[in-house]
Formats: structure tokens, C-alpha cells, sequence
């Protein structure tokens, strides 16, 4: 099940145990039965979450640039491994919410308040600070008037 028009910008907070609500936006597609992928961008500190189906996509897409995934290339074949152990997979809850790894929150300074970020096909999880210094940061203007 691929998820598409995930959309907006949700504040939530992760609770002592590293549970975070999803808001009923990003919910909408997902069931308790939807496996779920979560997948650390340790550059700009953030997480990405997919179905399962749309991580395979992406990770497709990332090997499409370099011609596709050769499993006779040993370098193609470390690069998928190492994606692959950073991915947890995750669940969703009775009540709409998902357990994040520790290791993961604190790859992405992920400590109570965090943003949901809808990203069409997927999305992301922001620490609240990090993400206000972000959206400073870009001007959408280059985008749109440009």
C-alpha cells in the first residue's frame, strides 16, 4: 500500500516512552495493519516514515541514479545494507500513535516536541526547534516567483 497526498505541518509530543501521536491527516490511508519504516536523515536531522511499499520505492529510486541495484556490485550492496539497518520498522497503535526507537530520536534530537511533516508519499518528524530554523531558513519565493 503505497500512501500519497500526506500534506501540512502537525505539533505533537513524544511521550516518556518515545510514543507519538499521528494527527488524523497523515493517518488517513494507514491502519494498525500498515507496516510502517522509519528511516533517519542524520545530515539534516529528521526522520522519514513510509509504508513498506514506499521505502522499496524510494530505495529503488536512489539505485535508479546509479544505473539501478546490481547485487553483484559489493559497493551497491553495502550502501542498501547500511540504509537497511538504519530503517526500524514501526506500527501504529489502537490509538493512532507510533513507537520511536531511542536510538533514532536521538539521531534526530528528538527529545518531546516534535513536528509532523506531510511530504506527499511519506512523512517527516522534525524536533520543533530544528524545524522553526528550517522553515527560516528557505524562502519559498525562489520556488514560486522565480
Amino acid at each position: 500500500m503505497c500512501v500519497s497526498g500526506l500534506f501540512g505541518e502537525y505539533r505533537h509530543k513524544i511521550d516518556a516512552k518515545g510514543r507519538l501521536s499521528l494527527p488524523a491527516a497523515l493517518r488517513k490511508g494507514l491502519t494498525e495493519d500498515t507496516q510502517l519504516v522509519v528511516v533517519p536523515n542524520v545530515k539534516t536531522g529528521f526522520l522519514s516514515v513510509y509504508t513498506v511499499e514506499a521505502f522499496e520505492a524510494w530505495q529503488d529510486a536512489l539505485f535508479e541514479k546509479k544505473g539501478g541495484y546490481n547485487p553483484g556490485d559489493r559497493m551497491h550492496v553495502m550502501l542498501r545494507t547500511k540504509l537497511n539497518a538504519s530503517a526500524m520498522p514501526a506500527k501504529i497503535d489502537a490509538v493512532g500513535r507510533i513507537t520511536l526507537v531511542a536510538k533514532q530520536r536521538e539521531m534526530a534530537s528528538l527529545e518531546k516536541d516534535a513536528v509532523l511533516v506531510g511530504n506527499t508519499d511519506h512523512f517527516e518528524i522534525w524536533d520543533a526547534v530544528r524545524w522553526d530554523e528550517f522553515q527560516s531558513s528557505i524562502d519559498l519565493d525562489e520556488l514560486l516567483f522565480s
